[in-house]
């Protein structure tokens, strides 16, 4: 049974769940939407479907499950709206901007016995998954420590609109911080605590990018930030965060156990190179990978999504993992103000494993 699934904003993101959807057999993508008709019009001229108002869609009996790729600002009020017309919804990251808006749609999925879920989905692709199965079969024994960063000089040098990335709501935590801690959340279970210091480069920043070259973007947050996360189960994992690194050697993951150690590929791609340095090993190994699905698999959480509908289980990119990961960047941010250790109030189940063939 194949899903109908329609978008509401097309924007450029909506290109890549458009074209990753075309090779998942769970969903079939037939309408789009957005506060532009034409945007919309383009979108559906290019992949073939339907452009309808954000209202038409919402009423459209053959729309099960809503993608929801609008601006992070509009996230928990489009998911409302969705989840009022009876639909299930996924949506890009991050969560929401506030504790309050998450619960508030958490609550409201409950009630109405709806999905919810959010992006990033990348943790179901392959590199990823070849990790949790190396975790799982206990090649590392039990993970203690590790690092994650991500730093660049910012996204002022290339995005067309990139004033957005200095407000409230942007910065390099509420940006890419969905797709590092929901990999940790997947390897390694819920987060107990985390503490953090923050600062920034500039006051204000000059884009050069091709449309905006010349604007001046007053920065109101942020675009630095370091600390620790502790875990659940013990794991110690040391985070960076930054838009004020012009150029860095550093890994993008590294986990460290009492049997060995793991590289892992970039949380913000499906596929990329896994290695292993176990005792005994002369040098790193490079790992096959376990699990398909390498490509740019946007799409694939909603996919997940339709399969957990049919088969009465838990959505992986589900809307408490999502949430859990919102509460844990909301406390670095506050760990940085308070000069203190943040207690996480919210937990989450850590997402199933995935079966190889699972979404072919």
């Amino acid at each position: 049974m194949v899903t109908k699934v329609g978008i509401i904003g097309c924007g450029n993101i909506s290109r890549a769940y458009a074209r990753a959807a075309e090779k998942l057999a769970a969903i079939d993508i037939v309408t789009c939407a957005d506060l532009s008709m034409d945007a919309a019009t383009r979108l559906a001229e290019e992949f073939g479907y339907r452009a309808q108002t954000i209202d038409e869609l919402l009423s459209d009996p053959e729309v099960e499950i809503v993608i929801n790729l609008t601006i992070p600002q509009a996230h928990a009020e489009v998911n409302r709206a969705a989840m009022k017309a009876g639909k299930h919804v996924h949506c890009e990251k991050p969560f929401a901007l506030t504790r309050e808006d998450g619960r508030e749609v958490l609550s409201m999925a409950a009630r109405k016995n709806l999905y919810i879920g959010s992006a990033p989905d990348t943790f179901l692709g392959g590199g990823l998954q070849t990790c949790r199965k190396l975790i799982d079969d206990g090649a590392l024994g039990r993970v203690t420590s590790g690092t994650a960063v991500m730093a660049c000089p910012g996204h002022e040098h290339w995005h067309p609109n990139p004033g957005f990335y200095y407000q409230r709501g942007g910065g390099p935590m509420l940006d890419m911080g969905p797709y590092y801690i929901t990999a940790l959340v997947h390897l390694l279970g819920p987060v107990r605590r985390v503490t953090a210091l923050g600062g920034k480069a500039h006051a204000q920043r000059t884009a050069t990018s091709e449309g905006a070259k010349g604007q001046v973007l007053p920065v109101e947050i942020n675009t630095h930030i370091t600390g620790v996360i502790e875990f659940t189960n013990g794991a110690l994992i040391t985070i960076i965060m930054s838009f004020d690194t012009i150029k860095h050697t550093n890994h993008n993951i590294e986990l460290h156990g009492t049997e060995g150690s793991l590289s892992v590929p970039d949380p913000n791609h499906f596929g990329g190179e896994v290695k292993l340095f176990k005792r005994g090993f002369d040098d790193w190994q490079i790992q096959e990978l376990t699990h398909g699905q390498t490509d740019n698999m946007r799409s694939i959480g909603v996919a997940d999504m339709a399969l957990a509908i049919r088969d009465k289980r838990d959505n992986r990119c589900s809307g408490r993992t999502a949430y859990h990961v919102l509460d844990v960047m909301l406390a670095f941010e506050e760990s940085t103000k308070e000069g203190r250790a943040i207690e996480i109030e919210s937990t989450c189940v850590q997402p199933a494993a995935v079966v190889d063939g699972e979404f072919d």
